[in-house]
């Protein structure tokens, strides 16, 4: 009993240093921030490893405590930023995912999008027309049905927030990818349902 009591405050005391480690750091990989607080704390037992849904919501707790008002003036910079870019970028059927989405943003969170197109060529060509300075990537991703995919990616900057882009055939718009949190169709918000979530945080 006592064991498993020892485990428990274990893993909330790596969940707390996760947390404070993505917030303060400007860490966004769990798998980083896991790494590191277990390090911190002299942690080698796997087992009492935190989930990513744990470490996230820790994460928005330690913002609400340390940060509340700063947080939610740059959420709102955030999304007002990403409504801009959804609206510069219409044509390709954006969706809003991620930390923006969530609400767990911290000072280097960047904006995620998902868009739609036939090819990426598509949207390369749309923002070379637009003389938007941009970079290629990929994204590694896993889809509800198992299959692990690689993605075209582009990323940006948009009012000194990073912006990154991932590109699905349109097929893909009905079926969301794996969230990396908890394992479930990843969240995407598309621009009403932005727009009424920048309306809700007004102050």
């Amino acid at each position: 009993m006592a064991h498993r009591r020892d485990d428990r405050r274990l893993k909330t005391l790596l969940t707390q240093e996760c947390a404070r480690i993505m917030a303060e750091e400007g860490i966004q990989d769990f798998r980083i921030a896991k790494r590191k607080a277990a390090l911190r704390l002299a942690v080698t037992d796997r087992t009492v490893l935190p989930g990513n849904a744990e470490i996230e919501q820790a994460l928005l707790d330690y913002q609400r405590l340390f940060h509340a008002d700063q947080q939610s003036l740059h959420l709102r910079d955030l999304r007002e930023t990403a409504l801009k870019v959804m609206r510069f970028l219409a044509d390709f059927r954006p969706r809003l995912v991620g930390p923006v989405l969530s609400g767990a943003t911290g000072p280097y969170t960047g904006i995620h999008l998902h868009l739609f197109a036939n090819t990426s060529k598509d949207i390369l060509m749309f923002l070379m027309e637009q003389r938007i300075p941009f970079e290629a990537l990929e994204r590694r991703l896993k889809m509800s049905n198992g299959d692990q995919v690689q993605l075209p990616a582009f990323r940006f900057n948009a009012d000194d927030h990073p912006v990154d882009l991932t590109i699905f055939p349109p097929l893909d718009e009905r079926e969301a990818p794996c969230s990396p949190i908890d394992g479930r169709p990843m969240r995407r918000a598309g621009l009403a349902e932005v727009e009424a979530l920048l309306t809700e945080c007004r102050p």
